[in-house]
């Protein structure tokens, strides 16, 4: 499994296991799965693992710790969230959360892009995970926070990347625009970006992807299957896309990309796992995983051969944009200091 360094030296594989169905995402996701999917991910070479405390509540956090915890603490690479507190609920335990994971009411979360709340929301990953510091830490979508996720927020988490209880700093967000603005204004080293650079979307390419290049930003990509219509050779009519019903002419655009990638011995799932990869300020795509299987299959994916020809007819047809220029040495300015 290859790897990509970011600017503070820290190395992420090109791969890696989203932990988003371990906090039970949907339906419930037993502990021997769990297990099974991070054995699968690390016989394959896998060695980045994202997480949250949004995810089941703390669950996934929990499982990660779990489950990494028994492994040299130096070979893996653990990235999780700060923006949403857990607030104990006891009255919630006979009721299900409501934010889309199967697991019991007993925490509310509590959006805290605050000084105290980044080191707090730290203090209590640390608690659950079970690990003595955390590699990578994002602020989890501060769409409705820019500015004290700019002035309070991402300097917390500098303070305690300088401290050594976090080895780099950024956001992860479903839109890139906030994502280029963190860049400019913040000491950020990484930023995930999710369903905004796939083969169907986009709108990282305008502004985001070039001043990270420039910055030296490393730029993990999630959401590569856009909620799915990707993952599958052959779209389907119903298949979801940015968390709904696919539209329409959505379904077409999928599917004449599929025929395409089938013209070159190329699946749409495997295209969609490689295409980030292109970019040069990519450091990593993570795409989750429930099971072992998946966890394999998400794996052959990313090792397919992928022929340039078949991105030439892609950007023939005007179906992605135009090939970015690549810079092998990215300068690294100094942020700003303007008033976010």
């Amino acid at each position: 499994m290859r790897t990509r360094a970011l600017r503070t030296g820290l190395e992420v594989t090109e791969l890696g296991l989203g932990l988003a169905q371990f906090g039970n995402l949907y339906r419930e996701t037993t502990d021997a799965e769990a297990a099974g999917a991070v054995d699968s991910a690390w016989a394959a070479g896998i060695r980045y693992f994202d997480t949250a405390p949004h995810y089941g509540l703390g669950l996934s956090e929990r499982r990660a710790g779990a489950l990494l915890g028994g492994r040299a603490r130096g070979e893996f690479v653990l990235s999780t969230k700060v923006g949403r507190l857990l607030i104990s609920q006891p009255d919630g335990a006979d009721r299900q959360d409501d934010e889309g994971f199967v697991v019991p009411a007993t925490f509310r979360r509590q959006w805290d892009f605050s000084r105290d709340g980044v080191l707090r929301s730290i203090e209590e990953s640390l608690t659950r995970t079970g690990l003595d510091h955390i590699d990578i830490a994002y602020l989890h979508d501060p769409d409705d926070f820019r500015d004290q996720a700019t002035t309070e927020a991402l300097p917390a988490l500098a303070e305690l990347r300088d401290q050594g209880v976090i080895g780099a700093i950024g956001a992860g967000m479903n839109q890139s625009a906030m994502l280029a603005h963190f860049i400019r204004h913040a000491d950020v080293d990484v930023v995930m970006l999710a369903g905004r650079y796939t083969l169907l979307d986009h709108e990282a390419t305008t502004e985001l992807l070039p001043l990270a290049l420039e910055r030296g930003v490393g730029i993990v990509v999630a959401g590569v299957y856009n909620s799915g219509l990707l993952a599958q050779e052959r779209p389907a009519a119903d298949g979801k896309y940015n968390y709904d019903t696919a539209p329409p002419e959505i379904v077409q655009r999928a599917r004449r990309i599929a025929e395409i990638c089938a013209g070159h011995g190329v699946t749409l799932p495997e295209a969609a796992i490689a295409y980030p990869l292109r970019h040069p300020a990519v450091v990593s795509v993570v795409v989750g995983s429930r099971t072992a299987a998946q966890t394999e299959s998400n794996v052959d994916r990313y090792r397919a051969t992928v022929p340039d020809a078949l991105w030439e007819e892609l950007r023939a047809e005007a179906l992605l944009p135009p090939e970015p220029s690549r810079n092998p040495s990215p300068t690294i300015p100094a942020p700003t200091q303007e008033t976010p």
